[in-house]
């Protein structure tokens, strides 16, 4: 969706585990926080494969306990 219509993707390196993981829980009475990480961290890198994968690595790092 960012990539579609913004031109943009997540560069997850710029947001904290712990950061991400409270606005996701705030997000269901309030989407402010997550909004806010997710805007600090994009960039119009959307061709880079390296910005792909490290996209994946860290969907991984953000599940671990």
């Amino acid at each position: 969706m960012f990539k579609r219509e913004l031109k943009k993707c997540v560069d997850w390196s710029k947001i904290a585990k712990n950061d991400y993981h409270h606005a996701m829980v705030r997000s269901v009475t309030d989407s402010r926080p997550l909004k806010v990480a997710l805007q600090s961290a994009l960039t119009d890198d959307i061709y880079s494969r390296e910005m792909f994968m490290k996209g994946i690595d860290y969907s991984y790092y953000y599940e671990e306990n």
